[in-house]
């Protein structure tokens, strides 16, 4: 027999009801008619704008600008570097709390707090007068990282957009993934105006104008309560038993052993190239194409999602990775042929990015993706921060860029292995 209070039956099924300003039962009808109004796509286009801003200001401008940051200053560009790093591990630990934020209050007043914190966390980027203000700086970019990148904006797609949200992170992520096509552009011809730090004040100029309205204004809508989840009965409901399962340790795992082994063969395949004998053009075009790839495997997603399973599609995901990983390592050339695999490699990164996003709701539902979500990507964030360095530190114990792709190869297979056992019993895995 149906409840008949459609609030008690909430509540029992974990979802807190007097949490602001998620709307009481009653009213969930109304916000899912809301939802397929047209009127949501404003959202989706916000988002994309924001995101396309944010990873562009926030992640791809320091690169361009590094070289230019050692210069002016005499900071090792090690040390510039391990800063920048730093908000990529701080961005990683403070999703956490992000995470449980978002599934109870939604993201307007998050991210429009988080928009506002980027602008001051760039604006002292480029007033640092030391390398301590400096990392301080780049400490509370973290946080605003956490606030502002995809973590956030996929709670969002998925919350407002219920069983048809892997179109919106799709697309999402298509449009983020342009961020360094549009703004190392950008910040280089900004550079030849301005020093590195007139650069940065332009960009956390454009950073305010975009984001801090877009997420006040077009964010500002009803948070629908958390979806009651029917495809996952025999799944812990509630998070601390989520948590401590088995899958979702072994995923955690797997998917920090990826990120690593993703991040360090991107960051490291120009060295790689250059020591088969390419020249630094051709290597730099292969990383390009690469990220071509990329938006390859993000179009393709949705199709893959049809024809195989959650399971099919961990794992294969992960060995692909794994597989294209080795074969850098393994190919000695000729070079078109490497940038082939260059650009395969890139296809499962980007298929990767959604892999990660979609993780949770297949197979413990919506109910808390944020905070699951949160818990899930720190391990990867860091991992992803590390890369860099643990990738070229290694290269030289091992006797070479080669041999250390074939330990990350290796990495990425462990991977692959471990995805068998994330599916916690009772959730769909075909």
């Amino acid at each position: 027999m149906p409840d008949r209070d459609p609030a008690e039956a909430i509540e029992r099924a974990g979802v807190d009801v007097d949490a602001p300003p998620a709307l009481p039962a009653p009213a969930a009808e109304a916000v899912a008619d809301d939802l397929h109004r047209p009127r949501l796509r404003a959202v989706l286009i916000a988002l994309c704008i924001t995101e396309i801003t944010s990873w562009g200001i926030l992640y791809y401008a320091f690169p361009v600008l590094a070289g230019a940051i050692k210069d002016d200053t005499g900071w090792s560009s090690s040390a510039s570097t391990a800063a920048f790093s730093v908000a990529l591990v701080v961005s990683g630990i403070v999703g956490i709390p992000v995470g449980r934020l978002l599934d109870r209050r939604g993201p307007h007043l998050l991210m429009t707090a988080g928009s506002t914190v980027a602008v001051g966390a760039v604006l002292t980027v480029a007033w640092a007068p030391n390398l301590l203000w400096f990392t301080a700086a780049w400490v509370l970019a973290g946080v605003a990282m956490s606030a502002v990148l995809y973590q956030p904006a996929f709670a969002a797609l998925t919350r407002w957009y219920g069983p048809q949200h892997l179109a919106a992170l799709t697309t999402v992520t298509l449009v983020a993934g342009l961020a360094s096509t549009v703004f190392a552009p950008i910040t280089v011809a900004l550079s030849h105006w301005l020093s590195w730090r007139g650069v940065y004040v332009v960009l956390a100029g454009v950073l305010a104008v975009v984001t801090i309205p877009l997420h006040a204004i077009v964010l500002r809508r009803p948070w629908p309560p958390a979806p009651v989840s029917v495809h996952h009965a025999e799944v812990p409901g509630d998070v601390k038993s989520v948590v401590r399962s088995r899958p979702f340790v072994i995923l955690v795992v797997a998917m920090a052993l990826g990120s690593f082994g993703m991040y360090a063969g991107l960051v490291n395949l120009v060295p790689l190239f250059t020591e088969r004998g390419s020249s630094t053009t051709v290597a730099a075009w292969a990383l390009g194409l690469g990220g071509a790839g990329q938006v390859l495997g993000r179009l393709g997603y949705a199709a893959l999602t049809r024809r195989a399973g959650v399971l099919a599609r961990t794992v294969g995901i992960l060995g692909a990775t794994a597989a294209a990983t080795a074969l850098l390592a393994f190919v000695p050339g000729p070079i078109w042929l490497l940038v082939v695999i260059s650009v395969i490699a890139g296809t499962a990164r980007g298929v990767a990015t959604l892999l990660s996003a979609t993780a949770i709701t297949e197979r413990w539902g919506a109910a808390s993706y944020g905070t699951l979500s949160g818990i899930l990507s720190a391990p990867a964030m860091a991992a992803s921060a590390l890369a860099p360095w643990a990738g070229a530190a290694l290269a030289g114990p091992l006797g070479g860029y080669a041999h250390m792709f074939a330990l990350l190869a290796a990495l990425g297979c462990a991977a692959a292995l471990l995805a068998f056992g994330t599916i916690p019993r009772g959730a769909k895995t075909a």
